[in-house]
């Protein structure tokens, strides 16, 4: 078992022992979006805790669970052998009790572009509580969809820090998917290890920046996948070392495209993204996705903006202190430091740019 000694007794005694405390979690808090229903239940199975979330998405234009968070949730309930209540379209309360005795080789079928790297947010931690490898494939889906990762930035960046606290999923790519129809097939194994933690406070020297280009097949033709490094290469102008870069057309059900640019330091590293859309030129894409790189690099901080939230729940489920710099701390990041800290014991400490985790 890999989650804190505290909540390693799965006997019937200390699973009855954490029934009988309910974790309650205001999904208005702060930021207030779907991190909380992903964070909150992938802590609730690795601590093996029930969670109650009410208020789910409240002032968001469409409030309440959709249908691209049920597929997370039903995965991790699968996972192992929870049980949810209100685990439906539109429903603005839930319920989870977390079992024991779940599966380790799970199907997750999205019949919409629904972001695969969300549901990886909530599986990678959670596959923690467990000794034996997690099996996950997602038939359907988009790799690289709005309002979340792309596949090559979790890739490069998110499994950076993670493989260096002691965990390194393996991705296999036999397609990607775009907005609309998705249709992605990708098969993502977790081998829990012991966590370890993590201190990226200063960023050492620069050793490589890197374009990642990627686009569906049909498009490469037009070079679609070029042009995008041809408009970052640009926009990123004189860098004290020339970027490298590297293409990859996918078979795909729908035209899309995504571009990467990453920097990697001698103790971590700082990306950026960048997503394509119907009438935006490729030049586009890429030119605002270094744009974007540019604004991380010349932070000094060792981690971007969207790093910096994605990385919390490693760093309380790590044996010790962490400590982190980040560019911004983000209504994000202090919303899901909130929702850790209802599960964990310890707690976050923000000083300046620095955020640094104390256990209890």
């Amino acid at each position: 078992m890999l989650y804190p000694e505290w909540a390693r007794d799965d006997s019937r005694e200390g699973m009855r022992l954490r029934q009988a405390s309910v974790v309650e979690i205001d999904g208005s808090f702060g930021e207030g979006g779907g991190q909380i229903v992903r964070t909150a239940s992938s802590l609730a199975v690795v601590t093996a805790t029930p969670c109650r979330i009410f208020n789910i998405r409240q002032g968001r234009r469409e409030p309440g669970l959709r249908l691209q968070h049920l597929h997370g949730l039903r995965a991790l309930a699968e996972l192992c052998g929870g049980v949810f209540s209100g685990d439906e379209v539109g429903s603005r309360e839930l319920a989870f009790s977390p079992g024991h005795a779940g599966v380790r080789e799970l199907r997750v079928a999205i019949p919409t572009a629904g972001s695969i790297t969300l549901v990886l947010q909530s599986l990678i931690p959670a596959a923690l509580r467990f000794t034996e490898p997690v099996t996950v494939r997602f038939e359907g889906g988009g790799t690289d969809t709005a309002m979340s990762p792309t596949l090559d930035y979790l890739r490069h960046v998110l499994l950076w820090f993670v493989s260096r606290m002691g965990i390194a999923p393996q991705i296999e790519v036999a397609r990607r998917g775009y907005y609309p129809r998705g249709g992605a097939e990708i098969l993502v194994r977790i081998i829990p290890s012991r966590l370890g933690t993590i201190n990226a406070v200063e960023r050492g020297a620069l050793r490589r920046v890197s374009i990642v280009s990627s686009a569906a097949a049909v498009l490469r033709a037009r070079r679609v996948a070029e042009r995008q490094i041809e408009g970052a290469t640009e926009a990123l102008g004189a860098l004290p070392l020339a970027p490298d870069s590297a293409i990859d057309y996918s078979p795909s059900r729908s035209a899309g495209s995504a571009v990467c640019v990453v920097a990697e330091f001698e103790n971590t590293v700082v990306g950026a993204d960048g997503l394509g859309a119907r009438g935006k030129r490729a030049e586009e894409v890429g030119r605002e996705a270094a744009q974007a790189f540019l604004r991380e690099f010349e932070s000094t901080a060792c981690l971007d903006r969207h790093m910096a939230d994605q990385i919390l729940p490693y760093m309380a489920l790590a044996d010790g202190e962490s400590a982190v710099t980040v560019s911004e701390i983000t209504a994000h990041c202090r919303t899901n430091m909130w929702v850790i800290e209802r599960f964990m014991p310890g707690r976050f400490e923000v000083n300046g740019n620095l955020i640094r985790w104390r256990a209890a």
